[in-house]
């Protein structure tokens, strides 16, 4: 009985994950690409290796300088132009988005609101291919999840490698 338990519960749990996969795949696949103007933050971690540390302007439009309360996870609207760059136009009250609008979540986790991701990892020696970032590139669904795919500069070209997939 025990090991029909145990078998039970791998098969749930790698249902589960293949899941998971399936609709990060699929986000990537059929997103909506939005770009995200990038505000500084420190750069390089010597234990997680190279990476550039991000913040968003969204977020500091949308926040300010003041720190996030509690623990919420939310969605902010962001306004789209048309080439993609996403602006802060409001926090989610539930009313319809319109068709240059895009929702997006953002949870705050030690009162810093993060967008589906603070770190951006690139490859041991290319730290200078992103120097020159500006937008960082998300696939976002219609319910506000996003993913990070790529980084750009100012005039939206691609930096570094395109990611492997």
């Amino acid at each position: 009985m025990r090991n029909v338990i145990v078998a039970a519960a791998a098969v749930v749990l790698l249902a589960a994950v293949n899941w998971v996969i399936h609709a990060r795949e699929t986000l990537l696949d059929s997103g909506r690409v939005v770009y995200l103007e990038l505000a500084p933050l420190d750069p390089r971690s010597l234990l997680q290796g190279d990476y550039m540390a991000l913040r968003f302007r969204v977020a500091n439009d949308a926040f300010g300088r003041r720190r996030a309360g509690g623990s919420d996870d939310a969605r902010l609207v962001l306004a789209v132009d048309g080439r993609g760059v996403a602006t802060f136009r409001r926090f989610d009250d539930g009313a319809p988005v319109a068709g240059d609008e895009v929702l997006i979540r953002y949870r705050v986790r030690n009162h810093r609101p993060t967008l589906g991701t603070d770190a951006f990892f690139f490859e041991e020696g290319h730290a200078a291919d992103y120097a020159g970032a500006k937008y960082g590139e998300f696939r976002v669904a219609p319910d506000g999840t996003a993913i990070l795919t790529r980084l750009r500069d100012a005039e939206l070209r691609l930096l570094g490698a395109a990611p492997r997939r």
